[in-house]
This record gives structure tokens, C-alpha cells and sequence, in this order.
């Protein structure tokens, strides 16, 4: 399984490879990662999909924790959340029929063309996890010439407060 875990952490050099080289030194694998200054530039978020049981992905945030420069460790997986992941797809368009099949394909998904060569078309798309492999999928019978994938980024879903009863 999948887990999303997001950690504010003190925006300081050599803080990212720190965290990096805990969780690879003891066996983890971090699937994507992005990082990124919050408000506070004295901050960074740092978003993590770490694949695990519940106890790999316990050994890791308690490791997290530990961390001089982490300020705070949340596994998002089990909360209500959004997450979305940017993708740009280059694929080979051979003809303008096989063009037009792409930029269709694209449509389905609220995906953007952002740039059409002779042989080929760039397409933007942003989704969750599964929006995206989905979108990938269909893209599977076309020759894709070339991917980039931001990684997953994640905020949690602040539960509404209840209102009194008149």
C-alpha cells in the first residue's frame, strides 16, 4: 500500500538529504517526493508516498520524528485529504488521425494540450494518484516519447465544525 506522509521541516541545507538518507538507510523506498517552502520561508512542506505495511510506514514516521529539523510528521493515508500529482506526457502522433485520437483522449481527463510538434503532442494533466494511472493506461497502445511526473502533493480535508441547533 501507498502512503502519503507529510512533514514540515526547517528550511535548511542538508535537511532534505538527511531525511532521505534515514529512510533509505534502513531499507525504505520513497516512490515520489516533492518539497517546497510554505508561507513561513523558514518552512518547507515535504510530501512523501512511501509504499509499506502499517509497520514499515510506523517505523518511518517515528524515525521522522526523531529528526532534529523535522518540526511535524503526518501520515495522510487514513485522513481526509486532497492530493494531486502534475504530469506532462509527450507522445508520438504519427498522422493527424492519431493526433486527433491523443487531444480526445486528453479531453476525457480535462487534460491540456500545451504543445503540438509534427511528431508528436505534449499534454498536460493533473489528478489524484488514480485520475493519473488511469490516464497513463490509455496512453499505454501510444508510443510515449517522454514523461514528467511532479510526484504527489497532499493537504488534509479540515472537518467542518459542527453548527448549533436553533
Amino acid at each position: 500500500m501507498n502512503n502519503i506522509i507529510n512533514c514540515l521541516v526547517e528550511n535548511e541545507p542538508g535537511v532534505l538529504a538527511r531525511i532521505v538518507s534515514m529512510i533509505s538507510g534502513r531499507g525504505y523506498n520513497i516512490e515520489t517526493l516533492n518539497v517546497a517552502p510554505t508561507q513561513d520561508r523558514k518552512v518547507s512542506k515535504m510530501t512523501m508516498v512511501v509504499p509499506g505495511d502499517a509497520h514499515i510506514i510506523e517505523q518511518v514516521t517515528h524515525q521522522l520524528t526523531k529528526l532534529v529539523n523535522v518540526i511535524e510528521v503526518v501520515n495522510m493515508t487514513n485522513q481526509r485529504h486532497m492530493n494531486r500529482e502534475l504530469i506532462l506526457v509527450r507522445v508520438a502522433s504519427k498522422n493527424h488521425v492519431n493526433r486527433s485520437e491523443i487531444v480526445d483522449l486528453a479531453t476525457l481527463f480535462n487534460a491540456k494540450v500545451i504543445a503540438v510538434q509534427e511528431d508528436s503532442v505534449t499534454v498536460q494533466m493533473v489528478g489524484n494518484q488514480d485520475h493519473v494511472s488511469d490516464f497513463l493506461h490509455l496512453f499505454e497502445p501510444y508510443h510515449i516519447m517522454d514523461i514528467s511526473r511532479s510526484g504527489v502533493i497532499a493537504v488534509g480535508r479540515e472537518v467542518a465544525a459542527a453548527k448549533p441547533v436553533s
